[in-house]
């Protein structure tokens, strides 16, 4: 990301804190460039699965030309994809889990690589969200993909799950 992106993008991710400043010093002084900031004000987070998220995200990236920001975590554990605020409240799905108001997410510092929590699409400080119609699309398929065995693109690859403190699952 260039680096005019990853300032946009930090600003934007920030903007949600209770002080963007404090949220910024923390990025900056956590040896893992993390911070926690509270979904549901400009964007909530649904949360799949590892081998579903990858392949969703596979899916999604034929679809659109660009999706919002998606998280992985740990282990490939789970990838989280932030959609507009609201999503979570009314989302249903096996599996799925949601952070979104009164839920606060692990954070990377964005355009910085790194082990942990990290960007498999980092924003670009623009607002741009995945659209919850076309990345329900986009599971239906990676899932009739995985359940049929052809798992899906592949173009997720490496993600490592969500942290999602306090997620729900929906």
């Amino acid at each position: 990301m260039a680096h005019t992106g990853a300032r946009s993008a930090l600003g934007w991710l920030a903007s949600v804190a209770p002080d963007p400043g404090a949220c910024r010093r923390e990025w900056e002084r956590n040896p893992h460039g993390i911070a926690l900031l509270p979904a549901g004000k400009r964007w909530d987070v649904l949360i799949l699965p590892g081998e579903l998220g990858r392949s969703t995200l596979g899916v999604l990236t034929r679809l659109v030309d660009r999706p919002g920001p998606v998280l992985a975590d740990f282990g490939d554990a789970r990838l989280g994809f932030l959609v507009p605020p609201g999503t979570v409240g009314c989302w249903i799905g096996t599996g799925v889990r949601g952070a979104g108001s009164g839920t606060w997410i692990v954070v990377p510092y964005p355009g910085r690589g790194g082990s942990g929590v990290r960007w498999v699409v980092p924003p670009d400080g623009s607002g741009t969200l995945t659209d919850p119609p076309v990345l329900e699309l986009a599971m239906h398929e990676a899932a009739a993909g995985i359940a049929g065995g052809t798992r899906g693109s592949g173009a997720g690859g490496g993600g490592r799950g969500v942290a999602g403190g306090g997620a729900r699952e929906g």
